[in-house]
């Protein structure tokens, strides 16, 4: 890919797990139109299944690189107050079902769930699975830092029903691990997959960044062929978000540590070209797969989904967000919890759904969340002819990428050529009104490259 296409596209763009994205939420959610979403939504969507994502917020260590809601504590007495708000919490959401609910999908994210000791784990799960039926083809899933999940974590998550797992590896590299503050070797790494195999864990993801301070195309080339000797079944490969703004502590390092745009672009073209080498597939964006996984048979099958947790196989349209800064989401509404575990925990303790913002869709914003999920799960988007108004602004926008060969437009459609997948969030943003009514005059996302 040339640099002169890197650096032109190479713009600050939302990375669209929702839309409207968080920033550009109306705020007018309260309590009581997110209990009326909820029980709508529950009404028409529950017997399909509901996903639950949990969020543990705590680590004992700053990864410096980290954007996501963290509390740093090596104090481990916080555990079971905290899952003890957790449920009842969840509580709070039960009451608003009139029957037991069908669970179709289970994540545990952070922060390091795996901060949290096995028993505690037990408790949690075991509790939420008490008040549920589980689908069919149910799907948990947690998130395991290498250097502290030990094969008791593993035994006991696979034992409530969890059969996927992701470990955050990020980089080999000592210089670059030093720097982000996140270190695990490569022979912790490969242990712990290995126990998860032999536990019987079908689907292992290691997630990777790019883009990181001091990291050299060496580097990543290192740690890149050291994970494809692992064969995890998914791999992230994530760009580095760089936004000290909103996280002081990539502080620790400037942008003058970090690779340049085209050089940056390169590693991700070096780690792409080495995973398809390796027999993975390209699946959504910035996720590969091996052929047997699920997340590439819903790709092929037209049916992966993308929310607040990633992509994901699974597609439940009411997804229940527990724990501080957890974001729920009903389909037509969005609601986050308060980001402070005090402020979460003195909320939930009072009986209230501990709501820090939401957003309650209109109908423009349904149908482009709908054109957005197409773009990201299938690489292309049909428009109908009511439509046409946001198609041709849409289109307009997308001069210079056609032109650039990065989309094609064909009729009422759109899609991402081969080079184009690599900008899509450039070519989602085409259509993001939201956006175009308000561009932002300060920097709010970090750019696409």
């Amino acid at each position: 890919m040339s640099k002169n296409i890197v650096a032109k596209y190479n713009i600050p763009a939302p990375r669209y797990t929702s839309y409207p994205t968080v920033p550009y939420w109306d705020d007018n959610l309260n309590e009581t139109e997110w209990k009326n979403h909820l029980k709508t939504a529950f009404s028409v969507h529950g017997q399909k299944g509901i996903s639950i994502y949990i969020h543990l917020p705590y680590c004992e260590s700053l990864c410096t690189y980290c954007a996501c809601n963290t509390r740093i504590t090596v104090n481990h007495a916080v555990e079971r107050p905290y899952i003890e708000t957790l449920l009842k919490e969840w509580q709070l959401y039960l009451t608003q079902f009139d029957r037991k609910p069908v669970l179709k999908e289970l994540h545990l994210g952070g922060g390091t769930p795996t901060f949290f000791s096995p028993d505690n784990l037990h408790y949690l799960i075991a509790s939420i699975l008490q008040t549920c039926t589980l689908s069919e083809q149910y799907d948990f899933s947690f998130e395991g830092h290498p250097a502290n999940t030990t094969t008791e974590h593993l035994h006991t998550l696979y034992e409530l029903g969890f059969k996927r797992v992701s470990f955050g590896v990020q980089d080999f590299d000592e210089t670059v691990q030093d720097a982000i503050n996140r270190y695990q070797t490569f022979e912790e790494v490969k242990q712990v997959i290995d126990s998860a195999r032999s536990i019987g864990y079908t689907s292992v993801n290691v997630d990777l960044v790019y883009g990181l301070p001091y990291q050299t195309e060496q580097s990543v080339k290192d740690t890149v062929q050291k994970i494809i000797t692992l064969q995890p079944d998914r791999i992230a490969f994530y760009s580095y978000a760089h936004v000290p703004w909103i996280k002081p502590g990539q502080r620790k390092f400037s942008e003058a540590d970090l690779p340049e745009s085209a050089v940056k672009r390169a590693l991700y073209d070096l780690g792409k070209t080495a995973f398809m080498g390796a027999g993975y597939e390209d699946v959504g964006m910035d996720h590969f797969a091996l052929p047997h996984d699920e997340l590439f048979e819903a790709f092929r099958n037209g049916n992966l989904h993308r929310n607040f947790m990633g992509y994901t196989a699974q597609q439940a349209k009411l997804l229940v967000g527990l724990g501080c800064s957890a974001i729920g989401d009903s389909w037509t509404a969005f609601c986050q919890n308060l980001k402070t575990v005090e402020t979460y925990r003195d909320a939930v303790e009072k009986g209230h759904f501990p709501i820090q913002r939401g957003h309650i869709l209109t109908s423009e914003d349904l149908r482009i969340r709908q054109h957005l999920l197409d773009l990201l799960c299938r690489h292309v988007t049909h428009f109908t002819e009511e439509e046409y108004p946001l198609f041709e602004k849409g289109c307009l926008r997308l001069t210079e990428l056609v032109n650039d060969g990065l989309v094609d437009i064909s009729g009422y459609t759109m899609k991402a050529t081969d080079l184009g997948k690599a900008f899509l969030r450039n070519i989602c943003l085409s259509i993001d009104e939201r956006y175009w009514q308000k561009v932002p005059e300060t920097v709010m996302f970090s750019t696409t490259a």
